[in-house]
């Protein structure tokens, strides 16, 4: 695991400024505490920083060939690299190293661009070509490792983070106001874009390359499967394929020679993990909780079940909300982004708890989206099959009357009713995206100002994954959010976690994991009002039965709560001070209902004020350059043992 960094000059002759490069290679420091590495090869040039999983002793980036023809430096791990290394050294090949970057030089003389078809593993590395003079970007096809680039004065930039092209920039950062909709709506940022102007993001399973002669050139490598598989076998047997399967992942992901161990938030995902990694380590396991004082935002009870059933030696966090809110502004900082989820800032007190004692862990993100695990699959499915003789029988005009109906509900019922086959259309746009927007566009229309809603459809990258998907509303439901909200929790989980300088890992993304269960047909999946049947079936007898049979929380944060409470000012100082205001993005009336609402109780606008909260912080931090983010000091953490 690695930060990399580089600097082309697209018009050659001049030489990259070392003390630039420096600059962007050591703003990712937290990243790569282990080591440091710098090539300048006339107009090019490539920076990492490492923390050092697979050989410790010999795998320095930037790291070459045998005869310094061709350069890399990764961020990653490739899993398969000792498979691949017999037939690379009967091609001639001479390794100097064990580490897994060395693979990717020696399969790039072999196959050029077509190397990456070959690795499994979570990466993004970059190749320099001297010979060719060629450069080669390349991030993996689930896109659980970040790169970002720019083309700024004629040059080049690319980094592993985006504040490390930033440091790297002579153009001062702005807005890119016309991702606004789309971020309120879904949260994330679906296509290249990122929230800063002219900075771009590698999309996963996509290669860009560079070369005087040919210009930019992107390709995509992967695709999700085309097709849905409609095998025809009992559950119970479809159970034993999918634990073998992820047995043979998370065998594969315990490559390290550094010690290693698990996230355990207590849900279903996690105590898989715990339960097939248990039996395979030659000691107790190591796993990491994180909780908080409320009981209805607190699962440790559920994490120590699972600890004490696979023998592992546990460890907790409690996050208070003090320590939650101090450190919020140098966590935006570390995402470089708004932070969308709330959960990411345990997520980086588990962090930092684990790094006291580990230097990877394995984590149970991706889950939900391959087995439809989230509560709004299920909502969907039910609006659907209910919804069926609904929109066939009922005329349009009278639908419509029903809806408007609804709308006019007291409060508390219409929050339910709005959600129902009763006020929406039978369209995935209405039925999926819509109904789960944090900021719908009808709220969107009163709440932003005019000259923001420029007519793209906030939505819009996230139909078309759909549209291309094989199968029925569920299947396509889950290739959509693989392709796009998934890719945003990646990255809340790539940096929070490289915050604390410690490496995550994601077994239930292994690609062809991902390929066997997203061809599963959605019958695998849910059934009824159950969520990841195929994989409670496939656990049973491994992890207890109470995870089981429990219901998910998904890591909530009282944040609501908190905003109604002692923390009520961080609400008045980043959505409706004058400075917040003052920057024109929102209509101040409507702003002031929905703090108001929520304040009192007849509204939850917790998720809507989380993210004005985080935007705002976020100008002040990237766009005003406040210096708040980089504190030295860092917050105080309860443990519990």
């Amino acid at each position: 695991m690695c930060g990399i960094v580089g600097i082309v000059n697209l018009h050659g002759g001049k030489p990259v400024d070392e003390t630039r490069l420096t600059c962007m290679r050591d703003v990712l420091r937290h990243r790569g505490p282990d080591g440091e590495g710098l090539l300048v090869d006339g107009p090019v040039g490539l920076g990492s920083r490492r923390l050092a999983i697979v050989d410790v002793a010999g795998g320095h980036q930037p790291m070459a060939n045998e005869d310094e023809s061709v350069w890399v430096v990764l961020n990653g791990e490739i899993y398969n690299h000792a498979a691949l290394r017999p037939g690379l050294q009967a091609r001639g090949h001479r390794y100097r190293t064990s580490s897994d970057t060395e693979t990717i030089l020696h399969l790039y003389e072999e196959e050029g661009d077509h190397c990456v078809e070959r690795l499994q593993g979570m990466f993004a590395f970059a190749v320099w070509d001297r010979p060719r003079q060629r450069l080669l970007l390349a991030r993996d096809r689930l896109g659980i490792k970040p790169l970002y680039y720019a083309v700024v004065d004629q040059e080049l930039l690319f980094a592993s983070e985006i504040k490390a092209i930033l440091e790297a920039s002579s153009r001062r950062p702005a807005l890119n106001e016309a991702i606004l909709p789309e971020f309120l709506a879904t949260r994330f940022i679906a296509g290249e874009d990122t929230f800063f102007r002219g900075i771009r993001k590698l999309l996963p399973g996509q290669t860009l390359s560079w070369s005087r002669a040919d210009g930019f050139q992107t390709r995509r490598y992967w695709r999700l499967p085309a097709a849905v598989d409609d095998i025809h076998v009992p559950l119970r047997q479809a159970a034993q394929e999918v634990r073998a399967r992820l047995a043979a992942v998370v065998k594969s992901h315990l490559m390290s020679d550094v010690p290693l161990g698990l996230f355990l938030s207590g849900g279903i995902d996690s105590s898989g993990l715990a339960a097939l990694m248990a039996p395979m380590m030659t000691e107790p396991i190591r796993t990491f909780a994180v909780g908080f004082s409320e009981p209805d935002a607190n699962e440790l009870a559920y994490a120590r079940l699972v600890a004490r059933a696979v023998g592992a030696e546990h460890r907790e966090v409690v996050v208070s909300p003090s320590e939650f809110f101090t450190a919020l502004p140098q966590l935006i900082w570390h995402e470089d982004e708004p932070i969308a989820f709330p959960s990411s800032v345990p997520l980086y007190f588990v962090s930092r708890l684990a790094r006291q004692h580990v230097k990877v862990v394995l984590t149970g993100e991706g889950a939900d989206e391959l087995f439809l695990g989230y509560n709004r699959y299920r909502v969907t499915a039910w609006n659907e099959r209910l919804g069926r003789a609904y929109w066939r029988l009922v005329p349009r005009p009278l639908r419509q009357g029903i809806g408007a109906a609804v709308h006019g509900l007291p409060r508390q019922i219409r929050r339910y009713a709005e959600r129902t086959t009763l006020a929406l259309e039978p369209s995935p746009r209405a039925l999926f995206f819509e109904n789960f927007a944090v900021f719908p566009e009808t709220l969107q229309r009163q709440l932003v100002a005019p000259a923001l809603l420029d007519g793209r459809d906030p939505y819009g990258a996230a139909l078309a994954c759909y549209a291309e998907a094989p199968g029925g509303t569920l299947e396509r439901m889950s290739h959509a959010d693989l392709q796009t909200y998934l890719v945003e929790l990646l990255m809340k989980q790539d940096q929070m976690s490289m915050a604390a300088s410690i490496e995550s890992r994601v077994p239930f993304l292994d690609h062809e994991f991902v390929e066997y269960v997203a061809a599963m047909p959605a019958r695998f999946k849910i059934k009824g009002w159950r969520t990841k049947v195929v994989l409670r079936e496939a656990l049973r007898g491994l992890v207890p039965d109470p995870i089981l049979r429990r219901r998910k929380m998904g890591f909530p944060v009282p944040v609501g709560r908190w905003f109604r409470g002692p923390f009520w000012p961080v609400v008045q100082e980043f959505v409706l001070s004058p400075r917040a205001l003052g920057r024109g993005l929102f209509r101040p009336s409507v702003l002031s209902r929905l703090v108001e609402e929520h304040r009192a109780g007849t509204w939850d606008h917790s998720d809507r004020l989380w993210l004005l909260i985080n935007l705002e912080i976020w100008q002040r931090v990237f766009l005003d350059g406040e210096d708040i983010a980089q504190r030295s000091s860092q917050p105080p953490v309860v443990l519990v043992r």
